[in-house]
């Protein structure tokens, strides 16, 4: 039976000097708004981790301060683990919480960034005593976030480590830094000191490899890197701002608005807007365009088109924020949620209003109460399609979609042109048809699933 890992022990000691020119202190240096230190024990306490013992050295008692309000504002477990000789090997830093830790934790540094999925697959390992779990990435040749002249190699068979090195000749893998450990980590750091004078995590890792107590887990195809230099720091924004793509992004989402959002929310971060502020804020652009559809004419209207795409541009904002900076929140999913509603509601009714404020005719009313239904019907059936679609498929996989950046799209594109009832007429056909089809798979796919229960 595992025992559940709530323990998490972080290395944040050293000096970072090839990140100096972005602070004196490696653990308070700022990635996409948060310091390294927040996001490493955020992106743990997201894994289930619950208490913290952060090793500083260098700056120490500044790391210690910020920490301290950090805890509080946050609610967190802290412990404080002083490592004076900071400027040696990083075994030591490990050595200074031996009298802390007497059961199994995880292990990880400060610098390394990472998918939360690398945690939580080491929390569920079972693990016996005296053994060390490290999580390696086998993709030794293709992986281009990896400096391969800094990274720790490690050679691995049937599961144990055979060796683990920085000039290790040959390896099938790289170690990531992240580490389940019982407290066998300790005595086998102090055997390197002893017996080989080498007092680094990895000469410890060695001496339990010997024994045949350190294990592999292959993590390959998760996200990880260490923020060793700016060329790292400049890689590993670059490719976490390109990830926060979402699985039910639609097709304008992906290939327009994402690309926009994620260049605003890279500035939002170092603020102190939240994500339930981008919302209103992105709400109130689309009420402010409905206003610009009553006026009338077709200034008025392409600017209020021209606000609403911005809008639909900025509505991304709030969770790529949220994502990054570890604010994510049911309320906040779902007031956002309340927010599109709201909006896509003024939205149409400022567009019906312009077209029969024009024409006075009763038909366009009809038109645009079915715009209306379909949108809404339109969301109210996404979220179990998408969850269909995400259990049939992949998080990386697309899949056809029509949702709410497609229509305020097409909004945009019928106002340029000036044709408000074709607008109307495009989205109350095509939301209405979206929703029969993803009827009708759900409805296949619930029929597979009770033939399958009478198998």
């Amino acid at each position: 039976m595992s025992v559940k890992i709530m323990k998490c022990l972080i290395l944040a000691a050293g000096k970072g000097s090839r990140l100096a020119a972005r602070g004196d202190s490696k653990p308070l240096v700022s990635f996409l708004g948060l310091t390294l230190i927040e996001r490493a024990i955020l992106a743990a306490q997201s894994c289930g981790l619950t208490e913290f013992y952060v090793v500083t050295g260098c700056n120490g008692e500044k790391v210690r301060a910020f920490l301290d309000k950090f805890s509080q504002g946050k609610n967190l477990n802290i412990t404080h683990v002083i490592n004076e000789d900071w400027e040696k090997e990083n075994g030591l830093s490990v050595l200074k919480a031996k009298e802390l830790l007497d059961e199994k934790f995880i292990l990880m540094m400060v610098d390394h960034l990472f998918d939360s999925d690398i945690l939580v697959k080491l929390t569920q390992q079972q693990i016996q005593e005296g053994e060390v779990i490290l999580a390696v990435d086998s993709n030794v040749n293709s992986n281009s976030l990896v400096d391969i002249d800094d990274v720790t190699k490690v050679h691995i068979e049937d599961g144990k480590i055979l060796d683990i090195g920085k000039n290790v000749s040959e390896y099938n893998a790289f170690d990531t830094g992240f580490f389940l450990c019982s407290p066998s980590i300790f005595a086998a750091i102090e055997t390197s000191i002893d017996r080989n004078n080498d007092s680094t995590l990895s000469g410890g890792i060695r001496i339990l490899a010997n024994a045949g107590t350190a294990r592999a887990l292959d993590i390959s195809g998760n996200f990880w890197m260490d923020l060793d230099d700016e060329n790292a720091f400049r890689k590993a924004r670059k490719h976490i701002l390109g990830k926060l793509t979402k699985f039910s992004d639609g097709p304008v989402s992906r290939y327009l608005n994402r690309p926009i959002s994620t260049r605003i929310t890279r500035f939002l971060v170092k603020t102190k807007v939240t994500p339930n502020q981008v919302s209103f804020f992105s709400f109130l652009l689309c009420l402010i365009s409905s206003v610009l559809f009553l006026k009338g004419g077709y200034a008025t209207l392409l600017s209020g088109a021209v606000l609403a795409q911005i809008a639909s541009i900025i509505d991304g904002c709030d969770g790529e924020i949220a994502r990054l900076k570890y604010q994510s929140t049911a309320f906040g999913g779902w007031f956002d949620a309340v927010l599109d509603r709201y909006a896509d509601a003024f939205l149409l009714f400022g567009l019906t209003c312009h077209i029969y404020f024009l024409n006075d005719n009763f038909l366009y009313i009809i038109v645009g109460f079915l715009a209306l239904t379909g949108t809404f019907m339109n969301s109210y059936t996404a979220d179990k399609y998408d969850t269909l679609m995400k259990k049939k498929l992949g998080p990386e996989d697309d899949y056809f979609r029509i949702g709410r950046d497609v229509r305020i799209a097409i909004i945009f594109l019928g106002a340029l042109i000036n044709q408000i009832l074709l607008v109307l007429f495009i989205i109350g056909v095509v939301t209405n048809v979206e929703n029969v089809r993803r009827v009708l798979i759900l409805s296949k796919d619930e029929k597979k699933r009770m033939c399958k229960k009478e198998d």
